[in-house]
């Protein structure tokens, strides 16, 4: 056995039994409890070496109903794991281009998060590097690592002066009025209010004076309204080109495009993507600096157009479309070492693969990783390093050869995976509306038994654009359901992403017709399986999922029990919703145009046909779905004496985030279940 496989052997069984548990112990059905109890490992950062992998962990304290973020790091040839910091306060870590410090940002001062740098090469205690009033994002160091780029969001008057910054703040804070006023299109995303005016800038921090210089000044928009930034420093350091939104108030309509900014503070912003009026994305430098390479949409108002990948050349501005050829919408780009070829994320057929192909146009792409969910895939010498997780394992970061034989790294959850027992997950197609093929995970209870049949829950994501993919998802988790002796089915129905451009576009317009046809379809498939008892199955979905559960309520009575969460009701209210101005585009009319075809899809049209008992449950802070939403189905349903429970979170947003709310929220559900399907 040769140098190279006696590493790979001692590491696996590394691995294998730091993975075994010192006493065994029997298996318990998997509960929230075990979920919240559940670490929570973030992507890679991979050192220059190749070595060293930095990464966050989350972790959550249910009694404190709060969480921690704490930097590790493990060697990806070794598997050796080392913890950096221990403040619970830590996250965003960065290589220097020498490999012997880490930048992160940090809130252990008691402030708005700062940067903080680690030095290898000394040790210690990490040393505090920028003292702002405002918290810092986005850290990345230029390659002579004397200097830090970051980004942050200020008031708008900001004028250089940090303590005038500073004061303008506290006068904001201490107000007595407590109005909001705008007369833009756009002026509250998700659970906050955007009329305080900030916007987003990127600056830099020389390491040795700790100066810190604007390169954007008089820059009055925003990054992502999500949070977060998307850029890259130039190999000579001398540009960057970031993403960043370029249309102007009132915000009829959103653009990201991508802009070039010099790193000498003057301030001149180029717009390589102006001609696009759809999103540009994601920019990074090849390794020479001659190019660019980001991703493009091309239909403004449709959130889930494929996104392809361009090459944009900095010394002529001509741009190479690379995967008009390949049906899928790609993510998560990085060059290789030598610049030739290209590794990407794309989900694909409700996974998310790891791909490389040339750096050329109408290249042939192979697929190197599948299975799950894989993210933040980075070099590390001979392997990647990723993310990983699925239906039945929570997230932990793994290894893979090009060949794609993967290995676990981390094991913070070992314990409660190995201890838990799990319901086995089949991967099915049946056939939907139109014919068309639809792909379904059934997710069986832990002690299935094959002679009997379930009570069934029928599972609805969200988008209404996007999957239940093989995920470990931490707020819709079919294995909680499952646990309870149901067996739990989550279709991939029309408009579901990962199946192709035209698969996804097919709703377009009309957003009831073909995914309720599909989840019938699902439901029959099942029921002439002989695995469900067809008078026990219940319907289930949250956001667009809880639109289709009221679709269902007024378009059949099959249903023992219907679950809405922060579920679209009255589509006449999404127009009160935080961003509006795409929704005629979606709906296929509006309450000024097209009315009729609106209300041909609206749920709240068809409540003379509701008769299965629904729980609502909303939170007051969503407003990507009114909570007014929740509030009229259920009274409906009240007015009308049909069996209704409504379950209102007056702190929670569209999802339900901490962590007592959650266990609350599950109680909830399993009660309602109980109530009619057992």
């Amino acid at each position: 056995m040769n140098t190279q496989k006696l590493a790979f052997f001692a590491l696996a069984m590394l691995v294998i039994l730091a993975a075994t548990p010192v006493f065994a112990q029997e298996k318990q059905p998997f509960n929230p409890e075990t979920m919240w109890e559940m670490k929570r490992p973030g992507n890679p950062v991979v050192s220059p070496d190749g070595i060293w992998t930095a990464f966050t962990v989350s972790d959550y304290d249910i009694e404190g109903n709060s969480s921690s973020s704490y930097i590790y790091m493990v060697n990806a040839e070794t598997g050796e794991l080392r913890q950096l910091t221990h403040t619970g306060q830590d996250s965003g870590p960065a290589w220097s281009p020498s490999g012997d410090k880490l930048a992160f940002v940090s809130r252990r001062h008691d402030g708005p998060g700062q940067i903080y740098i680690l030095d290898f090469s000394k040790g210690g205690e990490a040393r505090k590097v920028t003292d702002l009033p405002v918290g810092v994002y986005g850290v990345q160091w230029f390659p002579d690592g004397e200097k830090l780029a970051f980004a942050a969001n200020i008031l708008p008057e900001y004028n250089g002066d940090w303590d005038q910054h500073r004061e303008l703040q506290k006068e904001m804070d201490e107000s007595k009025v407590t109005a909001k006023v705008t007369e833009n299109n756009m002026y509250r995303y998700w659970d906050r209010w955007l009329t305080d005016g900030h916007v987003s800038r990127l600056f830099t921090v020389d390491l040795e004076s700790k100066e810190v210089v604007d390169l954007m000044p008089g820059n009055g928009n925003f990054f992502g309204l999500m949070g977060g930034v998307s850029y890259d420093i130039s190999p000579d350091g001398g540009t960057i080109a970031v993403s960043k939104n370029s249309t102007r108030p009132p915000y009829e309509r959103l653009n990201h495009a991508i802009y070039l900014v010099p790193t000498d503070g003057t301030g001149r912003l180029t717009n390589i993507t102006e001609d696009n009026p759809a999103n540009d994305s994601d920019p990074v430098y090849s390794p020479d600096g001659r190019y660019i390479l980001y991703g493009a949409q091309s239909i403004y108002h449709f959130y889930a157009d494929k996104v392809v990948m361009i090459k944009y050349d900095t010394q002529t501005g001509d741009r190479t479309r690379l995967t008009d050829h390949i049906d899928l919408s790609t993510e998560q780009w990085f060059w290789s070492e030598d610049g030739e070829s290209i590794y990407f994320m794309a989900a694909d057929r409700a996974m998310k693969s790891i791909f490389r192909m040339p750096a050329a146009a109408g290249a042939d792409h192979e697929e190197i990783f599948r299975g799950g969910t894989n993210n933040g895939a980075a070099l590390a010498g001979d392997f990647l390093v990723f993310n990983h997780h699925n239906l039945s394992a929570p997230p932990e970061v793994y290894r893979t050869d090009m060949a794609g034989n993967a290995l676990k790294l981390t094991g913070f959850n070992d314990e409660h995976v190995e201890n838990t027992h799990w319901g086995e997950i089949e991967n099915v197609t049946y056939k939907g509306a139109n014919d068309a093929d639809i792909q379904m995970f059934i997710n069986y209870p832990p002690d299935y038994d094959p002679n009997k049949k379930y009570p069934m829950v029928v599972m609805i994501h969200g988008g209404p654009h996007s999957i239940f993919g093989d995920s470990f998802h931490f707020r819709w988790n079919s294995q909680l359901f499952a646990a309870e002796d149901y067996i739990v089915i989550l279709p991939n129905f029309h408009g579901s992403t990962s199946f192709g451009q035209e698969f996804v576009k097919s709703i377009h317009g009309n957003h009831s017709e073909l995914p309720f046809r599909d989840i019938m379809k699902a439901t029959d498939y099942m029921i002439d399986r002989g695995l469900v008892d067809e008078d026990r199955i219940a319907a289930t979905g949250g956001s667009y999922g809880g639109y289709m559960v009221s679709w269902i309520a007024g378009h059949t009575d099959r249903f023992a029990a219907l679950i809405n969460h922060a579920g679209v009701y009255d589509l006449h209210l999404q127009f009160a919703s935080d961003y509006s101005a795409n929704r005629k585009y979606q709906y296929g009319g509006s309450p000024w145009e097209n009315f009729d075809q609106l209300n041909s899809i609206n749920p709240s049209q068809f409540a003379h046909n509701f008769s299965s008992p629904m729980l609502v449950i909303h939170g007051e802070l969503d407003y990507r779905v009114p909570v007014a939403h929740g509030f009229m189905v259920y009274n409906i349903y009240k007015n009308m004496g049909l069996d209704a429970r409504l379950v209102y979170y007056p702190d929670e947003n569209h999802w339900i985030l901490n962590p007592q709310n959650s266990l609350h929220w599950y109680d909830e559900f399993y009660g309602w279940l109980e109530r009619y399907l057992k």
